[in-house]
């Protein structure tokens, strides 16, 4: 019977296993070039590195660090400081003779107390520093001292309608008795910008139409004194507007 040697499988190369095989050669070769070149940049550029890193957490940490100690600390000692000026704030716009004496504590302080004044140099950038450049310039208009309530309002800062149409309102009512009536009906029309108060908006709309008259700009006094008669007819300013309201037509 005859017998058949099994033919042996010769080793052939699988198309494309050669060219693989240089391909991931290749590959690791760069990336050993790659990992070298990184090395050296990482090597060359460690300390500004690290500095960078380190710059970041120490700006983190003292920032933090600054509102946990420093700032919080700060806020809170004001806020007590506030107090007794606000105290004698209150004191003086409830009083009459008095008032000026008490506005005088409440700007310089008493019973060992700071004043407003002392508030906003040592305690600058804090909520109690911002609220007493209103009350000190509230207290130096009461005062007639015009250019100091001028100086403090402007420098308050509120996102509270009331209160800052009320600072921009009392500087122009500063301007108008500096005899400064352009510069009055300026900021006049700056807090009509941002208020629709009905108690505050019909009081301004009325200052702004009276300081027209006398600039005679009788077509922008009429555009406020007409807002008076048609959107606030139960204001008090409403009561004599037909009177104004003859005086520019």
């Amino acid at each position: 019977m005859a017998t058949y040697k099994k033919r042996s499988k010769s080793k052939v190369d699988k198309p494309g296993v050669g060219n693989n095989v240089s391909s991931t050669k290749q590959v690791f070769e760069s990336l050993d070039q790659g990992a070298s070149k990184t090395e050296i940049f990482i090597n060359k550029y460690q300390k500004l590195l690290v500095g960078l890193i380190s710059g970041i957490v120490i700006v983190f940490v003292l920032y933090f660090g600054y509102d946990k100690l420093i700032y919080q600390p700060k806020v809170d000692e004001s806020n007590a400081e506030l107090f007794t000026a606000q105290k004698y704030f209150n004191l003086a716009v409830e009083a009459a003779e008095t008032s000026d004496s008490l506005y005088n504590l409440s700007l310089n302080g008493a019973d060992g107390k700071y004043g407003f004044l002392d508030i906003i140099e040592d305690y600058s950038g804090t909520p109690a520093a911002n609220i007493s450049n209103y009350s000190a310039g509230i207290a130096y208009f009461n005062l007639k001292k015009y250019d100091l309530a001028i100086k403090y309002l402007n420098d308050f800062n509120s996102d509270d309608e009331f209160l800052g149409t009320l600072a921009l309102s009392t500087i122009g009512d500063s301007f108008v008795q500096l005899n400064q009536l352009d510069d009055g009906l300026n900021y006049y029309e700056k807090a009509l910008s941002v208020t629709s108060n009905s108690f505050l908006r019909p009081i301004i709309l009325d200052k702004s139409g009276s300081i027209c008259l006398r600039l005679n700009k009788k077509n922008k006094a009429k555009k406020y004194f007409e807002e008076i008669k048609e959107d606030y007819p139960d204001s008090q300013q409403s009561i004599n507007i037909d009177i104004k309201l003859s005086q520019v037509n």
